[in-house]
């Protein structure tokens, strides 16, 4: 249609050169004048292209809605599918995870229950405890007290060699020489303190010497103290208490303290029964009963230290 409305208009132009010659319009000024006959044309040629440029943006629209369409839908079924599939994966995950959860709250519970139990039974035992522990110590102290009663009338002798096998009549012929006793002390029984005999040169075992008297154990033990050591048929003895294990021990812990405390002058001390040693300085004494609170001691107050010579 448009090469056939173009060869009619070159065909009816030469007609209208002189007319056109005659009154040309300015240069740039394309536009035909109103009543002009290319007015016509003109109009027919852009109506047509603009007809034809719809028809291809509806072909082209319609093309791309088809297959988008179809894309979709394509995708959409698969889409649909994987989240009824994900749906039914997550339901049974979740069912399971229910039961799991419900099987753990119920071994929760009876957790709870058996701990609460063990709990109640704890502090039952702990009472119970307390209070053997309690009776344990009262027996304790009421079977050291009657051990250290049963060994008051007991004495040890220090330094008697092995080789001299002592009768109870020759530890009372002894101690009466060696104390100047005005008569032989009633022994009941000697012997040999319980341990290995030792090889020769090594230190001779005390003998343990148990008298009938408390009076006259509480005389030699008097005079042992302020003699000390006593030379006497060859030999050098001492004699001091037969205390238990326990209060033996506590005593030997002031053992360095005393050691020291010999050196300070003014200084007076002593342990009393069982295990307390006292210290008389300046007219002033006080009683301890460990060493720790013998160090204490000497840390607030400087009056006296037991590592100086002086007081």
């Amino acid at each position: 249609m448009s090469r056939k409305v173009n060869k009619s208009a070159s065909t009816s132009q030469p007609n209208l050169r002189p007319a056109a010659n005659t009154a040309s319009p300015p240069r740039g000024k394309t536009s035909p004048r109103p009543g002009s006959p290319d007015t016509p044309l003109v109009d027919t040629e852009k109506f047509t292209k603009a007809e034809l440029l719809s028809e291809l943006r509806e072909e082209i629209s319609s093309l791309f809605k088809k297959e988008l369409t179809a894309a979709f839908a394509e995708n959409l079924t698969s889409i649909r599918s994987d989240i009824q599939q994900l749906k039914t994966d997550l339901s049974s995950d979740i069912t399971t995870m229910r039961q799991e959860f419900a099987g753990l709250r119920s071994t929760v519970t009876g957790m709870e229950q058996s701990l609460s139990t063990c709990t109640d039974d704890i502090v039952h035992l702990q009472a119970k405890v307390d209070a053997m522990s309690k009776e344990l110590a009262k027996l304790e102290n009421k079977c050291e007290d009657l051990e250290s009663r049963s060994r008051r009338n007991n004495i040890r002798i220090v330094g008697v060699p092995e080789e001299n096998v002592l009768s109870a009549t020759d530890v009372s012929v002894l101690l009466m020489e060696a104390f100047q006793l005005g008569k032989e002390p009633l022994v009941d029984r000697a012997h040999r303190t319980l341990a290995p005999k030792p090889n020769t040169g090594e230190r001779p075992r005390a003998v343990v010497v148990r008298l009938h008297y408390y009076a006259d154990c509480a005389r030699i033990l008097q005079k042992a103290r302020e003699l000390q050591r006593v030379q006497i048929n060859n030999m050098t003895i001492s004699v001091f208490p037969d205390h238990t294990a326990k209060t033996a021990r506590a005593r030997a812990a002031f053992n360095e303290v005393r050691r020291q405390l010999r050196g300070i002058q003014g200084v007076r001390f002593g342990i009393l029964y069982p295990a307390r040693l006292r210290i008389t300085y300046q007219g002033m004494q006080r009683d301890f009963v460990s060493p720790d609170e013998l160090s204490r001691h000497f840390n607030q107050n400087h009056k006296y230290k037991p590592h100086s010579s002086a007081g």
